[in-house]
């Protein structure tokens, strides 16, 4: 019996199947991805990084920073905030709400929430438990909003505010997720850590700021240099035991400065539909303080 047929027809079709489940399907999930609008603002998300970032994703990558490093903050799950933002003019009527809602609040305690609004009623419950407190509120006559707040490990160490989605790496190429934790994760360190005098010194030694850190000194990214006319605006301000001699400093090469400028351009934060939460706003009274889902957000889990 000739078997080369049945060997070839299996062969195609073992090799058919790993083609569409490993180039068509992520083509269409993610190959036509575009900007989006981030929501309550409108702003674009996500933008092209500037170009000392995109140098700095190279050294980033040259340097195996991502063998290290995630950017990928988790989530497990959405929970609700009901904030009471305004108290109405019926304040013995909103008062008995909030002691519906919340029993435990002693006479004193209710008051002082009213006098410093917005204050959150209840933290952390179901979507359906927190719009039947939001009704309550307003049928006292006061004004009260449902926040939608992410929650998981990841987010609970503040490593971002939201779960990591395929378009914070749009314009990253490659993109560099990661896969290993050894150190934290770095999706919206940008935002965590906003000072890039912080990032050049860890850089340079890391047990400087972060005491036990097992991360290695990166020195050959920064050169020692003589002081000529005066000390450079980028030196390193460094503890005396790595002070270099006197009449010498620190300073970063290109290579660090895009690096840090990578770094700080990682700011993975933005509500968008996909991935809903509710943000203060300058005004907390405001409209604008919609969950930032936006009005047709998915519910909350």
């Amino acid at each position: 019996m000739n078997v080369a047929p049945l060997i070839f027809l299996a062969a195609f079709f073992g090799l058919s199947c790993s083609w569409f489940g490993f180039v068509l399907t992520p083509q269409i999930q993610v190959g036509s991805l575009q900007q989006t609008n981030t929501i309550p603002l409108g702003a674009v998300y996500p933008v092209q990084r500037p170009g000392m970032a995109r140098e700095g994703l190279a050294v980033y990558r040259a340097n195996g920073c991502e063998y290290c490093h995630s950017q990928q903050v988790g989530q497990t799950g959405t929970l609700c905030d009901v904030m009471l933002t305004e108290p109405g003019t019926n304040q013995q009527a909103v008062l008995l709400a909030l002691r519906k809602l919340r029993p435990s609040l002693s006479e004193g305690e209710d008051k002082e929430l009213l006098a410093s609004l917005p204050k959150p009623v209840r933290q952390g419950v179901s979507k359906a438990v927190a719009d039947t407190a939001v009704k309550t509120l307003t049928d006292s006559g006061a004004k009260a909003s449902t926040w939608v707040v992410p929650v998981g490990p990841d987010i609970a160490r503040g490593w971002g505010n939201r779960r990591t989605v395929a378009e914070d790496f749009l314009f990253d190429y490659p993109a560099m997720p990661g896969s290993q934790r050894v150190g934290p994760d770095l999706a919206s360190v940008g935002v965590r850590l906003a000072d890039p005098k912080w990032h050049l010194l860890h850089l340079y030694a890391p047990r400087a700021v972060v005491k036990d850190s097992i991360m290695p000194p990166y020195r050959f990214l920064f050169e020692k240099r003589r002081i000529e006319r005066g000390p450079s605006p980028d030196a390193l301000s460094l503890p005396a035991e790595l002070a270099p001699e006197t009449g010498y400093e620190i300073v970063p090469r290109t290579d660090a400065l895009a690096l840090v400028a990578y770094l700080m351009s990682l700011r993975a934060n933005e509500p968008l539909f996909s991935t809903p939460l509710t943000v203060a706003t300058a005004n907390p009274t405001t409209d604008t303080n919609a969950p930032a889902g936006g009005t047709n957000a998915p519910p909350a889990k």
